[in-house]
Order: structure tokens, then C-alpha cells, then sequence
């Protein structure tokens, strides 16, 4: 936990909504970069945090920006912590998509994240320590109307966390990475009623401070862990050895 909090935590989205929940619910505890396309916004945040934000604008889908905005932050301190938030939700019909606009969603929703995770690792894997949390959702698995881009891009990011897992896990097991889902929340891209963001910041700030190699791939809603589906063959087993079911973590 020190050697998390002694570092430098990147939040990307951090001009608004939940990012800068995020990044208010860190600042107290280590230095936070917070990424955003907006100067103003990102002062916003700064003026919030009370002095422990740096406000880095950069687009998370310009390679060059991002390297940029990492290198700033790493002169303060080393990238321990990261948490990829930016995202775009356009709500457009498929036939009122272009190819281009499709793909610009693709490419903040899942490009962002790639690109920040690349630059992110770049001090995790020289350390063999650090901690990855991909704020994501069940879209892909039940797309609601005028949001395909948002659904694929958001569950291509998913599988990504996996396929990110498979290539550094056994090399980098003190590099924990995982997906958390917020739930409905009361931003722009929410619902009106939904949880006000700095409630649910709480657990993912909780979350991503969090250092146990065994969050390694778990997915968590809200304040819980998702567990992992059974098969019929495990669930049998189970079931005749009297085995009980291990409870689910709670934040």
C-alpha cells in the first residue's frame, strides 16, 4: 500500500462525472495526474482536489499527447496507479453512424485505453509493481438501443483487460489489473436518477488501492466482486463433496 500511495496515480476523464469523483477520493491519500481534452475542466478539478492534482490535457486517442502527459507526471513521481475512465457514450442509431463515427467512439472507448495502459506500463514493468483498473460495463453483453459503438468498443476493452492479463500475468504478478463496473450513475452519460458519482468513486478509489494479485482478472459492480461463472461439471462436483461456495469480497 505505501509503495501505491507513494507514487503517482493517472485518472483519465478526470475533467468531470466520475473521473473526477475519482480523482477527489485518491487525492487524500497520493499524488493524482488527472487526463482530460479540457484545460478548464481539468482546473475545476485541481481547484477541488486542494492542491494534490496535476491537470494534464491530452486526448486519450493521440499517442503522442499521452506519452506527453506520462512523462510530466513520472517527473513528480513513479506511475503506480492507473485508472482508465474516459469514455464516450454518443447514442446513435447504427444507420445514423458513419464509419468514422463509429470508430471515433472505438477509438477513445477502447483506444484510450490501450494507449494509456502501453504508457502506463512502461513504469510498472520496470518495477514489477502497479495497479491497472478499467472502469467498464455490461453493455456488451445487453446493448440497449443507439449505443453499438458504445457496446463495442466498451466490451472490446473487457477483453482486452483478459488478453492484457494473459501476456503479463505470470511474467508481472505484482501488476494487478482488473474491471470495475460503477453501476448507473447521474452523469451525462447515465440516468438522471442514477448514484451520484463520488459514492461510487469511494469504491473505486478503495478499488484501485487496493494491492492483491488475486484481483487479478475478477470483475466488480459497485462495492462487490462478481464471481466467476462455474461449470455444470464444477457446480456437480461441488454439490456432492458438500464444498461451500466462497462468498464474494465486499469493498
Amino acid at each position: 500500500m505505501n509503495a501505491l500511495t507513494d507514487g503517482c496515480a493517472i485518472v483519465t476523464g478526470a475533467g468531470g462525472g466520475l473521473g473526477r469523483a475519482l480523482a477527489l477520493a485518491l487525492a487524500p491519500h497520493m499524488q493524482v495526474a488527472g487526463l482530460g481534452r479540457r484545460m478548464a475542466a481539468l482546473e475545476e478539478t485541481e481547484a477541488l482536489a486542494g492542491g494534490n492534482f496535476l491537470p494534464l490535457m491530452a486526448d486519450v486517442t493521440d499517442v503522442v499527447e499521452v506519452v506527453q502527459a506520462f512523462d510530466t507526471a513520472r517527473n513528480i513521481a513513479p506511475i503506480t496507479v492507473l485508472i482508465n475512465n474516459a469514455a464516450i457514450y454518443p447514442r446513435r442509431d447504427f444507420l445514423d453512424e458513419s464509419a468514422a463515427s463509429f470508430m471515433a467512439t472505438v477509438g477513445i472507448n477502447l483506444g484510450g485505453v490501450v494507449t494509456c495502459t502501453r504508457a502506463a506500463l512502461s513504469d510498472m514493468t520496470a518495477t514489477g509493481f502497479g495497479r491497472i483498473l478499467n472502469v467498464a460495463t455490461f453493455a456488451d453483453l445487453h446493448p440497449l438501443p443507439a449505443s453499438s459503438a458504445y457496446s463495442v468498443s466498451k466490451g472490446a476493452a473487457r477483453i482486452f483487460t483478459r488478453a492484457l492479463i494473459a501476456d503479463i500475468g505470470d511474467r508481472f504478478p505484482g501488476i494487478v489489473v482488473n474491471d470495475w463496473m460503477p453501476g448507473m450513475l447521474a452523469t451525462d452519460m447515465g440516468i438522471a436518477d442514477g448514484l451520484e458519482p463520488a459514492a461510487a468513486a469511494k469504491w473505486g478509489a478503495k478499488l484501485a488501492l487496493w494491492h492483491d494479485p488475486s484481483l487479478t482478472g475478477t470483475t466488480w459492480e459497485m462495492a462487490a466482486e462478481i464471481p466467476p461463472a462455474r461449470s455444470l461439471k464444477r457446480r456437480i462436483a461441488d454439490r456432492v463433496l458438500m464444498r461451500p461456495r466462497a462468498k464474494p469480497r465486499q469493498l
